[in-house]
């Protein structure tokens, strides 16, 4: 089945340049959307489109992809849903002006259309292909000659809060929530009222509108909400042996299985045994990776800083400092830290054959394995060093360290090898008579001084040195550029994620990074067009 090619106009007509002239003045993005289409969507990028589709020979024949490609950039400029973005291909001109629809009165696709088509778009991975295309017309707009784009290049990366789109419960609500999903899913499969389930499963705390109204207790009680847990559980531990004995097959099965696996997962990491009863308790401490949604599994707790919790996840780019072409994002659940995303980003930027020169980023991706390989590469790290304090006693930059010798020195002069990655442990007969014990530790006597070494202190040192220099703080001041196009990102998809899971923010991510591509490029042409 062959799919049919965009192949629009280039030259604009009589009515097409008195839009683009009126579009200078508001959204100017559908001018430079309408003069640039067919470099957005040349033949060879549309047949790299076309590879999203199997060739079956029967069927309807799937809608044009660079279209859909298209409304999919101008519904994520716009911030409208899917619905509306139908509803404006009909009755906005400068739609029309874009998708070269300029006169139509029906509809350029339906809504179940440009559903399919995105998840057709994120399975094949060509949301990333998008984002790859805009950065190269964002970069050539620099006026570089196209053909000795640079390779090497000076690379920011940042990150940003993305608050998830679920609902976050606690334990009894999320536990409440997953048993009223399984019990619905078992009232479909027998045929029989939700009420009736419940009676008979022996679990009627569900019939309430909600868990806590049916426990109905004194929650300030310790007493009294320790027995509302243990009742809940109980209760939930009664529906699940009555499945066993009704709908044993079913219950491995989809839909039903996936739903018991979901509350078992909640019942183990919220619930314990009761060292002094025979029940179930909360579990004293929060499990390593917590899932705190039902509607959306993927969403955790985590940190930005000390003072700023995330319920959902961080959103990551990676940007050309000098171009301000968005290169990779990546999006990853709250409770990860920034490390695990340098790797995803570093391998994004790889496949499109660019290299590191630079490496600009904060001190929470130092951790990934990715910087080592930077350095392997030819790439040097700007990045502010960890800092070591001591209280008021010496800290570790006061002991002279020489990497070629491989040695530390104290303030005092005593002199001991190290080794990466281990702990230097000054003798305790030397410290203990040291006339600088006082300045230096507080470690009672018998105990001499201990002054880690990391794995990169190679790197730190460097980055140390730096950090005492105007220049060198001047060099770290750099990475401004990726937190402003962060917070460009950050305005366009505003502080909640539109979808649940990671995948699908991830495509919303690499959308509105694209779509901020596409203003850098066309900034920088109207730049150079007064210019000239």
């Amino acid at each position: 089945m062959a799919l049919l090619h965009w192949t629009p106009p280039t030259t604009p007509s009589a009515q097409e340049a008195m839009l683009l002239k009126r579009c200078q003045k508001n959204r100017r993005l559908f001018a430079f959307l309408r003069t640039h289409r067919h470099e957005l969507f040349d033949e060879a990028f549309q047949q790299e489109l076309d590879t999203m589709y199997r060739e079956t020979g029967a069927g309807k024949a799937p809608l044009c992809p660079a279209l859909m490609s298209m409304a999919l950039i101008i519904q994520g400029y716009l911030g409208i849903s899917d619905a509306e973005a139908v509803e404006l291909t009909v009755v906005d001109l400068r739609w029309q002006l874009v998708l070269d629809r300029l006169g139509e009165t029906s509809a350029a696709f339906s809504q179940g259309a440009l559903f399919e088509f995105r998840e057709r778009l994120i399975a094949h991975d060509m949301d990333q292909r998008l984002l790859e295309r805009t950065a190269e017309m964002a970069r050539r707009s620099q006026d570089f000659d196209a053909k000795k784009l640079p390779k090497r290049l000076r690379i920011g990366l940042d990150s940003s809060p993305l608050e998830g789109a679920g609902r976050v419960e606690d334990t009894l609500n999320l536990i409440g929530h997953a048993a009223r999903q399984v019990a619905e899913c078992v009232a479909l499969l027998l045929e029989q009222s939700f009420e009736t389930v419940c009676q008979q499963a022996g679990i009627p705390l569900l019939l309430e509108s909600s868990v806590k109204k049916a426990l109905d207790c004194e929650w300030s009680d310790a007493g009294e909400q320790a027995a509302a847990v243990d009742r809940l559980a109980q209760q939930v531990l009664s529906l699940e042996r009555w499945i066993e004995c009704h709908l044993a097959e079913q219950a491995q099965q989809p839909p039903l299985a996936s739903l018991l696996e979901v509350m078992h997962r909640l019942m183990a990491q919220d619930l314990e045994p009761d060292p002094e009863g025979s029940g179930l308790r909360v579990i004293d401490g929060v499990a390593v990776d917590r899932q705190i949604s039902i509607e959306d599994e993927q969403m955790r707790h985590g940190r930005k800083s000390k003072s700023q919790r995330i319920d959902g996840y961080k959103r990551h780019v990676a940007s050309d400092l000098d171009t301000h072409a968005i290169l990779a994002c990546a999006v990853t659940p709250a409770n990860q830290a920034e490390h695990e995303a340098l790797d995803v980003l570093k391998a994004a930027i790889d496949e499109q054959g660019l290299q590191f020169a630079e490496a600009h980023f904060d001190r929470g991706y130092l951790g990934s394995t990715a910087v080592a390989q930077i350095v392997a590469e030819g790439g040097e790290i700007v990045c502010k060093p960890w800092h070591h304090s001591n209280g008021e006693c010496y800290s570790k930059t006061d002991f002279a360290l020489d990497l070629r010798a491989k040695t530390l020195t104290c303030p005092a002069g005593q002199c001991q090898p190290i080794a990466f990655g281990r702990t230097v442990v000054f003798p305790a007969s030397t410290c203990d008579v040291c006339a600088l014990r006082p300045q230096c530790t507080s470690a009672k006597a018998g105990r001499g001084r201990s002054v880690h070494i990391a794995d990169d202190e190679r790197l730190q040192k460097r980055l140390r040195t730096m950090m005492k220099s105007p220049s060198g703080r001047q060099r770290f001041r750099e990475r401004v550029a990726v937190e402003h196009r962060l917070a460009h990102i950050g305005q366009r998809q505003g502080p909640r994620a539109r979808y649940g899971g990671t995948r699908k923010n991830l495509y919303d991510l690499r959308r509105a990074a694209t779509i901020q591509n596409l203003e850098t490029a066309q900034r920088q042409q109207t730049a150079l067009a007064k210019a000239a």
